[in-house]
């Protein structure tokens, strides 16, 4: 059975995933019993929430005899360096581009990685069928995009086919009236256009791992394609390590890939994309050779950390209330059971109940914070900060690249922001009312810029960025919030009279009736000081009544904290706790009095 290896990359939402989950449907993958209503490459819990891709997965069909590998990669910026790997899995790449979006940054991101590894491109124009669809500039700016990245000739000659994956069609013509149900173009595409794996199955053995992937009972499993030669079960191979060391180790298992399932097989040949267990520490970017014959693979470039926090144990007053794993030693066993699949990931012990965790990106964090969460941890998180590294004594942060639109009307807040932020403004387009602005901005400019820019612009803005390089860091103070906050000042439970008494010192972020501890955050001030407030406080009760004083409290409804909002919002002496039924924002000093001595002394 011939073999055929792409990679389908597009920008945050512009239907991979859904187009992936409509070929395997109509490729016949699935039994016709089959329940198909909760298939989907977005397996996790929160991709599915989030309608997002975060993890690279495998897939494979079987079609007109030959057998198509298909890698679905993320399109967010935080998790590019799974994307950059893949590319050398695969021979070619579908990318998806919404038909009224266009080439969006993460696009341009994406496929530079896909063009540098000489990949073959078929361009699939997705959403054609809705009514704000522009197939012909979207199009063109395609092949704007793959000039301006350099494309060879065969690049730059791309077949191009129209979709609604939503719908199930597609077409090899812009005209609406010729979309069909099913994908067999597309497919036919596919075979006639992306070349077959490279690689000789009768030479030695080559295999390098490109994702990782972890499993309780066999450990560390290493995904990747085999460059040449054959694999087998129960095999001895050699494995050439990063720094040129040799380890030798039984292939206990291989798997391979068809549909939504992973299946294990016996033997695997050059061209085949397979996981491989046997070896506890198996890594990135390693190879897998025949014994005595080791010829080691360029190593696989890994992208570098750009953000840090420090994750530590729960210290609050209601620490154990919601979670069942709140211990230092439960916490780092969780860490580091990450860090076996998560190459991006970096963990190093603060002290002795507290690790800075460095990774790509706020998303990519919070994520990892948002899935302890649900298993059950508690923990606290300080702001997320910038890895600042030294080059020849001098200090370099680093820098992205953000392209923004918002309607037009809201343009001069968001200029004015980022220039507070230390912005430096690249170009500037008008078109339809909606304004697109290219910034290179220091990533410190970015921490808390999300929230702010949604209500800037009321939830019309779209901002997207991607990691450009480090430069020399900016003397301009940036990423700390302007406001003070109220902070309570008591424990016990806030009651409707305490708070309607504070409403105009600032907005609330509790309601009545929740619990509350001393040092606990409990809204934003008006202005820039912080302030000590007592939400428990009750009304004096007496058995003397006044006509018209006993009047209902009506309160304005609180302001609602996500994770990704509280890590945006919090300054370097605070901190947010995260328990699986809650977050709460808290001073990394809970006691009123001390806290004042430590704002005196500065």
């Amino acid at each position: 059975m011939e073999k055929r290896n792409i990679a389908i990359i597009a920008h945050v939402d512009h239907g991979k995933t859904t187009l992936v989950d409509e070929i395997l449907k109509f490729s016949g993958t699935f039994r016709d019993n089959e329940d198909l209503t909760d298939v989907s490459m977005d397996s996790n819990q929160l991709e599915k929430e989030r309608g997002i891709t975060i993890l690279a997965k495998t897939t494979a069909i079987n079609y007109k005899n030959y057998r198509i590998n298909i890698m679905d990669t993320p399109g967010h910026a935080d998790f590019g360096g799974e994307v950059e790997r893949i590319m050398n899995m695969v021979d070619g790449v579908l990318l998806v581009v919404d038909a009224y979006e266009g080439t969006m940054p993460q696009t341009r991101f994406v496929l530079k990685k896909a063009l540098e590894a000489k990949a073959r491109p078929i361009v699939v124009i997705n959403k054609v069928d809705k009514e704000s669809a522009r197939c012909a500039e979207v199009v063109d700016e395609v092949l704007d995009l793959f000039i301006e990245l350099g494309a060879d000739e065969d690049q730059l000659d791309f077949p191009v086919v129209y979709a609604s994956a939503v719908n199930g069609t597609s077409s090899l013509s812009d005209d609406l009236s010729t979309q069909k149900p099913g994908f067999e173009e597309l497919l036919d595409l596919i075979i006639s256009e992306i070349p077959a794996p490279s690689g000789d199955p009768n030479s030695d053995l080559q295999f390098q791992p490109a994702l990782l992937d972890y499993n309780d009972y066999v450990g560390r499993i290493g995904v990747g394609r085999i460059h040449n030669g054959k694999l087998k079960v129960g095999q001895m191979v050699s494995c050439v390590r990063l720094d040129g060391t040799i380890k030798q180790f039984r292939v206990q298992k291989l798997f391979g890939y068809l549909g939504l399932k992973r299946i294990e097989i016996e033997e695997a040949e050059a061209g085949d994309i397979c996981a491989v267990a046997g070896l506890a520490d198996i890594s990135v970017g390693e190879t897998l050779c025949e014994v005595g014959k080791e010829k080691a693979l360029p190593v696989l470039h890994i992208d570098e950390p750009t953000l840090q926090m420090t994750f530590g144990v729960n210290t609050s007053p209601f620490c154990g209330r919601d979670g069942k794993l709140l211990t230092a030693r439960k916490i780092e066993e969780r860490l580091n059971r990450e860090l076996q699949k998560d190459v991006s990931l970096r963990v190093q012990p603060n002290d002795s109940e507290s690790w800075i965790v460095s990774g790509r990106g706020e998303l990519h964090l919070s994520i990892l914070i948002e899935n302890m969460r649900r298993e059950g941890f508690e923990l606290q998180v300080s702001k997320p900060a910038v890895i600042i590294r030294e080059e020849d004594g001098i200090k370099q942060e680093p820098y992205e690249e953000l392209q923004i639109e918002c309607p037009e009307d809201s343009v001069g807040s968001v200029i004015e922001e980022l220039g507070h932020r230390g912005a430096i403004m690249d170009n500037m387009t008008s078109q339809n009312g909606q304004t697109r602005l290219l910034y290179t901005i220091p990533s410190r400019g970015l921490i808390g810029f999300t929230t702010m820019f949604m209500t800037m612009t009321k939830g019309y803005g779209i901002i997207n960025h991607t990691f450009k390089e480090y430069r020399p860091m900016t003397t301009v103070e940036i990423g700390e919030r302007k406001l003070g906050v109220l902070v309570s000042m008591e424990n016990g439970k806030s009651t409707a009279y305490a708070l309607g008494g504070l409403e105009d010192r600032g907005i609330m972020f509790i309601e009545p009736g929740v619990e509350v501890y001393e040092g606990m955050i409990v809204g934003e001030h008006t202005r820039d000081n912080d302030l000590a407030v007592n939400v428990v406080k009750g009304k004096n009760l007496t058995n003397v009544r006044a006509s018209g004083s006993d009047h209902t409290v009506v309160l304005k409804r609180p302001r609602p904290i996500t994770l990704e909002y509280a890590l945006d919002y919090i300054n370097s002496d605070e901190l947010v706790e995260v328990t699986p039924n809650s977050i709460r924002l808290r001073k990394k000093v809970l006691n009123t009095i001390e806290r004042k001595k430590l704002d005196a002394r500065k």
